[in-house]
């Protein structure tokens, strides 16, 4: 008999296991079996090619008639297309960058074929359909009735391992094992009426019916969200009793001056959360605290307070930015709110001030010696920086705290790399303006404590936004143009977002053939530039900006345009985070369909931050009811940042949710879906909650798992997200 950490070999032999470790990296049992199915097809539900309809999601049993593979023309790659019959008409299958598959689908070979209808120049077809070949010899409804009785599962697959090859494996498997542990606590297992892992290994790729099926899915389910539950509070607990330097608030110092002087008062957002972050650097144990909010709501003042109270007490902090831009950005922003007190050691200074300073890659010799001077004698107690900030070369006197603005654009390793440069424990803030639905929060920062801001500071100006449908309604796009020179005349700015640098061809026409879609050539800043200049806005000052431009051509574009020396900038997403000037108030972007929600809702955010309302234009040729044009609709429709992030996570592969290594192969989370499952997941956090306050120790099966958990690579990324 087999357990789940026997190796494979005992059960499938030396051949077939070196072919599931080369593909999936599995050796064990337990790996195998944890190769969950995609679907299942259920045999008699078949449908006739000549009865579909584009949008149906169907299963056909067909010949192949033919096979070709064919380059494309103006990039690596290539379409292999297949076209099978059965009897009543042919359908075409294409697959991209598979040309194998062909070894695969010869002529006269029967399949199952499973997918999503397409239609192509009047032609039906399934692109990458799922299929599952008929071996040769045998029988077709004993074929189909062999699989797995009633119920096919279909897996993820290769041509050097077929589905149904999986399915036998995973078949001998099953039937070898002997009883499984459960780790699960019963009362917990008991209170869901799951069934056992054994029950739900077994019923899964094997169901009775569908619901069997889908009750060990659910079971299965809730123990990656416990179990990523248990791992984030127990790593939260882990932190509550490391040492750090205790930063509490101190009255008459550097932070009671720069409350006196600010020129407007904070919200009561903001005042809360203030209170929050006081709370945590008061404490002897590092704070770990997420700090979102949509653009504009003030993250940046509540930062700069959690600085100053720092230094207050004899420490540094650090903040660490994706961008130069925004670094620089953020420099001007800090030293402008703290005047004065952003001068310690000068002439007008103030007896309590400090001194800011930047470390960049692009820094010359001269400005990058003097700021690491400053960094290392203590004298400036805000240090502004990019990557560089996690050099050799840059020693701390006495790092406090470390603020990661825009967390999602740094890896752990960046993360790691700041902290070890601290001689206790730093105190943590993450900011981001990408706002995450409770249960992403929980899942991706469930060792973080959440801080929330969602009210606008007094005086923010509403934003209106616009889809202008060129394809519909060409007129529009010149009005946009005319609106932009309005402004202008008015003495305001506006931004022109591209999402191209230079111009390139447009999308390879066998990849539109391949998905179904047709494209046009897309906008960039180094055509829409000199064509507008000359043309629709040739009576305003219009400069490029772009991530190929030198650092220092970038800075100083910007900060001509904050001086107004420039009149409208045309822009790649280089803007889309920090930008702050006031002044600007209208923005059109190109090809808008082309940019995820979260990123338009970013982008838009630029504009309305002085005291004028702010205008966006979504400019496309995304055709009516389609998604792309949707999803425009719906950035168009709300400024609900909350709203249009789960519009757009909908949209978004679960990878890109959780971060690339909880993609790959040895994830923990196969199943686990953070929106479809919002209330498992606040479920196994409460019960998750309850075993970690009672004693894990009680439970010696969990306490081993969680162990095993733990050790996985890919468990490190959750650990340190």
């Amino acid at each position: 008999m087999a357990t789940l950490d026997s190796k494979l070999v005992s059960v499938v032999g030396d051949r077939t296991t070196k072919v599931l470790r080369d593909l999936f990296g599995y050796v064990s049992v337990g790996d195998l079996l944890h190769h969950y199915p995609r679907r299942y097809l259920v045999r008699g539900e078949l449908s006739d090619i000549a009865e579909l309809n584009e949008g149906d999601e169907v299963t056909i049993l067909a010949e192949v008639f033919s096979a070709t593979s064919r380059r494309l023309h103006a990039r690596k790659g290539n379409i292999l297309e297949v076209i099978v019959t059965d009897g009543s008409a042919k359908l075409s299958l294409t697959f991209f960058n598979q040309a194998w598959r062909e070894k695969d689908l010869k002529v006269g070979k029967q399949a199952l074929f499973a997918g999503k209808v397409g239609v192509f120049n009047g032609k039906r077809q399934l692109a990458h359909p799922d299929y599952e070949l008929i071996p040769d010899g045998n029988d077709v409804d004993a074929a189909v009735e062999g699989f797995a009785g009633k119920y096919l599962p279909m897996y993820p697959a290769s041509a050097k391992l077929p589905s149904w090859k999986i399915a036998q494996c995973i078949e001998l498997a099953i039937g070898a094992l002997d009883e499984v542990p459960d780790y699960l606590p019963e009362s917990v297992r008991e209170k869901y009426g799951y069934p056992t892992l054994h029950q739900a290994l077994a019923q899964l790729h094997n169901p009775a019916d569908l619901d069997s099926a889908e009750k060990a899915r659910q079971r299965l389910t809730f123990d990656e969200a416990f179990m990523l539950q248990l791992l984030l509070l127990s790593r939260r607990k882990e932190l509550k009793n490391l040492d750090a330097v205790a930063r509490p608030a101190k009255p008459g110092g550097l932070l009671d001056a720069f409350d006196a002087q600010l020129p407007f008062q904070l919200t009561a957002g903001q005042n809360t959360v203030a209170q929050e972050i006081a709370h945590d650097l008061a404490q002897p144990h590092p704070m770990h605290r997420l700090l979102q909010g949509e653009v504009g709501s003030g993250k940046t003042v509540v930062a700069l307070r959690a600085m100053l109270t720092v230094i207050d007490n004899g420490g540094q902090a650090a903040l660490l930015a994706p961008t130069e831009v925004l670094a620089a950005q953020h420099l001007r922003t800090m030293q402008k709110l703290l005047g004065p007190l952003a001068q310690g050691g000068m002439l007008g200074g103030s007896e309590l001030a400090t001194q800011v300073t930047l470390i960049t890659g692009s820094q010359n010799a001269a400005s990058r010696k003097d700021a690491l001077a400053l960094v290392a004698s203590g004298a400036a107690g805000i240090v502004i920086g990019t990557h560089a900030l996690l050099g050799e070369s840059v020693a701390f006197k006495d790092l406090g705290l470390i603020v990661v603005d825009e967390q999602h654009r740094f890896g752990v390793e960046q993360r790691d790399a700041l902290k070890s440069k601290a001689t206790n424990p730093p105190h943590l803030l993450v900011m981001t303006a990408t706002p995450i639905p409770r249960t992403v929060a929980m899942t991706v920062f469930g060792d973080l404590d959440v801080s929330t801001l969602r009210e606008l500071p007094l005086g923010r100006q509403p934003i209106t936004t616009h889809v202008i449908p060129v394809l519909e309604k060409p007129g529009f796009l010149e009005r946009a143009w005319e609106r932009i020179t309005e402004e202008v005349s008015q003495g305001h700015q506006a931004y022109i977002v591209a999402p191209r640098i230079a111009a390139g061809t447009s999308e390879d026409s066998d990849m539109d053939f391949l998905m179904g879609e047709s494209s046009t050539e897309i906008a960039s800043v180094e055509e829409l530039g000199p064509l507008l200049s000359g043309g629709a806005l040739k009576a305003v000052k219009v400069a490029p900006l772009h991530g190929r431009q030198s650092a220092e051509l970038k800075d100083s574009t910007m900060q001509a345009f904050t001086n107004k020396e420039i009149d409208v900038l045309v822009s790649t997403t280089v803007i889309e985070v920090g930008v702050d000037v006031p002044n600007a108030t209208v923005m059109v972007i190109m090809d808008a369909d082309r940019f995820g929600v979260s990123q338009l809702h970013q982008l838009r955010g630029r504009v309305g931050r002085g005291t004028s309302p702010g205008l966006c234009l979504l400019v496309t040729n995304a055709e009516p009811e389609s998604p792309a044009r949707m999803r425009l609709d719906a950035v168009a429709g709300t400024v609900d940042g909350f709203e249009l992030s789960r519009i757009d996570l909908e949209q978004r592969r679960e990878g890109d949710v959780l971060g690339a290594s909880q993609s790959g192969s040895r994830s923990h989370l196969r199943l686990l879906r953070v929106l479809r499952d919002e209330s498992m997941i606040e479920q196994a956090r409460d019960d998750a909650s309850t075993i970690i306050e009672s004693g894990i120790s009680g439970y010696p099966l969990l306490v081993a798992e969680l162990a095993q958990i733990q050790a996985d690579a890919a468990s490190e990324y959750i650990d340190k997200a």
